[in-house]
């Protein structure tokens, strides 16, 4: 009666450890692979960065002075206008081995930093866009909103607000509310970034009704920053 029970517990510990040898075989693997990327990086010459998609402000084009008396909205203006004399460039998703592969290791302080610029320029739009929306400014908002899209921003908020003030805002009929949020997939589905799956969610989820119930993006959802 013993030896089934213990044959059957050699096996299961057999199996244990084979299971548990080809994870740490993969993992070693993925480690060995890792290292020489990152060696081959940070071997790489310095390439010129002339190329980059950089990212313009269009100062002439967004609601700047539009209200007055708001610290918040003063504080994303300076530093919008202060972003508009750096340079700015959406590398999301982007990891740093990659860039130094991509650019040369020598350029990476500088990619890091074009990079924050950028995070700071989309994280400050979707501020000022909910300021400007919490003042009845719909049709400035959305000129904030929708140059953050226009950057391929990953910030969930910032496609919330748009879409409640496309539905909802603007008086639009349900076909052209659907047809501006239409527009908005192709971008998200070009998203470089693990937000891009619950942003595509969204914006389905807005065509049509689904969205006549639905709240305005609260603050807290400006903390949702990819890559």
């Amino acid at each position: 009666m013993k030896l089934p029970f213990l044959t059957t517990f050699i096996l299961f510990v057999l199996m244990t450890n084979i299971a548990i040898h080809r994870n740490n075989e993969k993992i070693r693997k993925k480690e060995e692979d890792f290292w020489d990327k990152e060696l081959r990086a940070n071997s790489t010459r310095r390439k010129s960065l002339e190329h980059l998609d950089y990212v313009t402000i269009p100062m002439d084009k967004l609601p700047f002075g539009a209200v007055t008396g708001n610290d918040e909205i003063d504080f994303c203006e300076k530093s919008i206008r202060r972003l508009a004399e750096q340079r700015i460039v959406n590398l999301t998703g982007i990891t740093n081995t990659d860039l130094k592969l991509e650019y040369g290791a020598p350029n990476i302080t500088e990619l890091t930093a074009y990079d924050q610029n950028y995070t700071t320029l989309v994280t400050n739009l979707q501020k000022w866009a909910k300021e400007l929306y919490d003042a009845s400014l719909y049709k400035e908002a959305v000129s904030v909103l929708e140059f953050a899209v226009s950057t391929k921003t990953d910030v969930t908020a910032t496609y919330k607000l748009l879409c409640d003030l496309y539905k909802n805002k603007l008086s639009l009929t349900q076909t052209e509310a659907d047809s501006k949020i239409e527009k908005l997939l192709p971008i998200a589905e070009s998203l470089n970034s693990l937000s891009k799956s619950n942003i595509i969610s969204i914006l389905n989820s807005q065509l049509g009704d689904n969205s006549k119930n639905s709240l305005p993006p609260t603050k807290e959802d400006v903390s949702e920053i990819v890559g």
